[in-house]
């Protein structure tokens, strides 16, 4: 749908004829009165477009017209770019123009206020039309009906005993949550009313495991009912269906149809308050769905139960403590089993060919666990001829016959649903995610900032965008279209990933609405969309390069390091917003990188970039520069003129193996960097007077890391951070091994969650005001270098909320113990480079959420700390250490640890 693209665009209309510029030129005041009366047309498309969207399918000619929206609005919103071109242009001249433009030459713009009229005018045109082709989509859609939904009409995806389900001796992988969904149907464990939910993306199985399990327990209860909820559902189709369901098992006659809404509660009530009853509600999309249908599920204190499953953790939430199951993905050795089944139905013990095997084993990765994929594909299988041809075929069009074929686009249709529903805020961000290569993993800062660059992240009251967009992510996650891969020590996500047949629909859905083209020539010849508004090259092995330039074009992102570099800088992408070359083996950037007026992201970290060109002072709408693990660690002079700058993240390695002391250089501070006013990461950066004594001035700074510093700048730079009150990370690293950092009086905000002190520091550091006061809200701490003689464990204990520590050189005693009681958040502890240390002592008690435990160069420690009782360790590293201490570690038998590795 048109909808997401509509959304961006009024969003940047708002956002351009906000602007106080245009109260100054009444020619740019004109423009902003047309484009204010364009905004509200195109809102109420979008509103229209979401009553056609309520409705289960379109027609040809409505999805047609629904494309011509789509155009247009890209066509908008490239006159927006260009509008907000001009207007920081006038911004730009300030007071001296007047004083200064008869001695300077006109100035050259990319655009004119003219251009903009005439752009202007021509939409216009299109809207009249747009509005008069509407009434093409009524009679096909139903007059005065259109905007009608009925329940009973829409035929729920899947429902016990469809051909999809999967028979009682098919039903791998679910063991666990079956044995936790029939313990809570137990009438032992609880006579109270409880509600059970399992939740987990479309396709996942729920119903399935649910289905099961109904089958076998449902005879325990007086009252069974199954209810498919849909997203269109009307409260009292689902009352009368559920009162249905119990008179027709007790054989009573009513007329349901005749009775009211009230008059079903009332009824409903009556009965099941002497009743002992198990509902299951399937597929319930919202809380407050749930709420209102639960109006009637009495609870009589006789062991009833209540079962939902979701694709949403918020509604999920709504179950009893111990009754909320996450349904995750098969195993690969189940998901083959599972496939096996269904493919070879007649074969002995379901054993697949030899010759199949790779084949099939590829089709089943693709299908990356979902049940639903691997059950319906495996059927279809089951029909064709059983030769590697043949299967490579179907492998090759398998996206293709999701879509065609009867068979299997059930499969598209209720992974698609997810996408459907999703607000319009979200639906841009989802597919975005496409853009990345299969099984990438997704970190979650870069695709925050990507989605800021991209303009997808609206404002709302005093909230930064960043803060936003992550709760949008984490809105995604809940909804089950993104996967959480990794969090961080305190639960926050760090990478996430896209299921491969979600990001196959996703990657076919960009397309169809021209977002964005993925482009990867190892799959064949590559067609690149020429209307494509992003363009992802995930390989690029062949002589032709792909054509990216496209005066549309929004975004460029290469994972491809064989690409050309003359085709990495499109001349004719000028709306260019997101240039992203991470890894790529580059060297120079071309000095026509000025001429993208609109780029807000430039991503060139891990290149082996040296310099940047002058022009990238001309970037005045650029909002992250990354240039970390690249070679370029100057900017040009100018650079803080970019006012607009969020994110400055530079270094270059210069010792990746961490041995040294130093080992990265940071950024020299460049004049005009404490005028950034918007800046909210900046690392690294060195350490002067100049810079430490303004530093205070970057109040919106949440993450910084200043390297270099000397004890003379210690005084000034604990007051200039006592004022910066956003602050959440904070790396301060003196300027060599033998320096002390005077920190006695720093205080912090109690927003500080990570904090890296790298060198020696004074002996009342851990004892300063911020530890004594805020230090509680710490989440992580690094001490790195410190070269203590007093052991920092027992002062670090009174950090209660600690969940990951780090010591690296930090300690030149020979003894740890970790007492009872100590550390009872720290999921991770790092212990490295402590050459004296010859006991670690881990008594029963302490550490008991540990879950990571790394320890490497310890070359004295010869005994094992006391593991066994770590019943949550999850992972051991135990590397460069005495011989004898892998003896020993043999010895220890630590088999509740999954995942050890050591190395001497």
């Amino acid at each position: 749908m048109a909808e997401a693209a509509l959304l961006l665009v009024t969003t940047k209309i708002g956002i351009a004829v906000a602007s106080e510029t245009l109260h100054h030129v009444k020619s740019l005041a004109k423009l902003s009165e047309n484009m204010t009366l364009i905004r509200n047309d195109l809102e109420l498309i979008r509103e229209f477009l979401k009553e056609i969207g309520k409705k289960p399918s379109t027609d040809g000619v409505t999805e047609a017209w629904i494309g011509q929206v789509r155009r247009l609005a890209y066509d908008m919103e490239d006159i927006v770019d260009q509008f907000m071109y001009v207007v920081g242009k006038h911004h730009q001249k300030g007071s001296w123009w007047n004083s200064a433009k008869k001695i300077l030459k006109k100035p050259q713009y990319l655009f004119t206020q003219g251009e903009i009229a005439t752009g202007l005018e021509k939409i216009n045109r299109a809207l009249t039309h747009l509005k008069q082709n509407r009434d093409w989509t009524q009679p096909i859609a139903g007059v005065g009906d259109l905007f009608a939904t009925n329940y009973g009409s829409q035929q729920p995806l899947y429902l016990p005993g469809h051909d999809y389900s999967i028979s009682d001796d098919e039903l791998v992988g679910f063991d666990k949550n079956r044995k936790i969904l029939m313990g809570s149907l137990n009438l032992e464990n609880c006579p109270h009313l409880q509600i059970i939910a399992l939740w987990g993306m479309g396709g996942i199985g729920k119903s399935t495991l649910v289905s099961n399990v109904f089958r076998y327990e449902a005879s325990n209860f007086e009252c069974r009912v199954w209810v498919s909820v849909s997203q269109s559902y009307k409260l009292d189709d689902i009352w009368r269906r559920i009162l249905k369901e119990i008179y027709s098992k007790d054989k009573k006659e009513f007329d349901a149809e005749k009775m009211t809404c009230g008059e079903l509660k009332d009824e409903l009530k009556e009965i099941l308050k002497t009743k002992r009853y198990l509902i299951i509600l399937d597929d319930v999309w919202t809380a407050e769905d749930f709420r209102k249908i639960k109006e009637v599920l009495v609870d009589a204190k006789m062991g009833s139960r209540i079962i939902i499953t979701t694709r949403y953790e918020e509604v999920a939430s709504i179950a009893h403590d111990g009754c909320r199951i996450k349904v995750e993905p098969l195993e690969e050795e189940d998901a083959w089993h599972l496939f096996c089944r269904k493919a070879f139905p007649s074969t002995e013990n379901h054993i697949c060919p030899l010759v199949l095997q790779e084949c099939g084993k590829l089709i089943v990765e693709r299908c990356d666990g979902l049940p639903l994929a691997l059950v319906a594909i495996g059927s279809l299988l089951s029909l064709k001829a059983q030769n590697v041809a043949e299967w490579k075929l179907f492998d090759a069009q398998l996206i293709s016959e999701l879509h065609k074929n009867e068979n299997l686009n059930r499969v598209e249709k209720i992974l698609n649903l997810s996408y459907k529903y999703l607000p319009d805020y979200l639906k841009s961000c989802f597919l975005y995610c496409a853009m990345f290569p299969e099984d990438h993993m997704i970190h979650r800062k870069r695709l925050i900032r990507l989605w800021v660059a991209e303009g997808f992240i609206e404002q709302i009251g005093n909230c930064s965008l960043e803060d936003v967009a992550e709760g949008y992510l984490t809105e995604l996650v809940r909804r089950s279209m993104l996967q959480v891969v990794k969090r961080n020590s305190f639960n926050r996500i760090k990478h996430l990933r896209m299921h491969d047949l979600v990001r196959e629909l996703a990657i076919y859905q960009s397309k169809r609405e021209s977002f964005s083209t993925t482009y990867d020539d190892s799959l064949g010849a590559m067609q690149v969309e020429s209307d494509s508004r992003r363009m992802s090259v995930l390989q690029c092995k062949n002589d032709t390069q792909p054509s990216i330039g496209q005066c549309r074009l929004r975004t460029f992102i290469a994972f491809s390091s064989s690409m050309a570099s003359s085709s990495l800088f499109p001349s004719e992408s000028k709306y260019l917003a997101v240039l992203q070359l991470s890894g790529l083996p580059i060297q120079t950037i071309p000095d026509s990188i000025g001429e993208l007026f609109n780029l807000k992201y430039l991503g060139l970290d891990k290149t082996k970039v040296k310099i940047l060109p002058k022009s990238v002072v001309k970037l005045h709408n650029l909002e992250t520069l990354n240039l970390q693990g690249a070679e370029c660690v100057n900017l040009p002079k100018g650079f803080g003129k970019l006012k607009r700058l969020r994110h400055i993240l530079i270094y270059k390695w210069l010792d990746r193996t961490i041995s040294i002391f130093i080992y990265f250089e940071p950024v020299d501070p460049f004049e005009g960097l404490w005028s950034l006013k918007d800046l909210q990461t900046l690392g690294a950066v060195r350490a002067s007077k100049v810079f430490i004594t303004n530093l205070a001035s970057l109040s919106q700074l949440r993450s910084i890391g200043i390297t270099g510093v000397r004890s003379i700048h210690c005084a000034q730079l604990c007051e200039s951070l006592s004022k910066m009150h956003q602050l959440s990370s904070l790396q301060i690293m003196a300027s060599n091994e033998d320096e002390v950092l005077q920190l006695e009086t720093l205080t912090l905000s109690n927003c500080l969650k990570k904090l890296d002190l790298h060198g020696r520091f004074s002996e009342g550091t851990l004892k300063s005001p911020f530890f004594s006061t805020n230090g509680y809200t710490l989440c992580r701490i690094s001490l790195i270098w410190s070269q203590l003689v007093e052991n920092p464990v027992p002062r670090l204990s009174e950090l209660s909320n600690l969940t990951k520590i780090l010591l690296r050189k930090a300690y030149t005693g020979q003894e740890l113990n970790f007492q009872p009681e100590w550390f009872p958040n720290v999921k991770i502890l790092l212990l490295l480079n402590l050459p004296h240390v010859n006991q670690i002592c881990i008594h029963e008690g302490a550490l008991v959420r540990l879950e990571e435990l790394v320890i490497r160069n310890l070359a004295k420690l010869r005994d094992v700390p006391g593991l066994g009782h770590l019943k949550s360790l999850k992972e051991t590293q135990f590397v460069d250490m005495h011989p004898h201490f892998l003896r020993n570690l043999q010895a220890a038998r630590l088999e509740h640890i999954p995942i050890s590795y050591y190395r001497t």
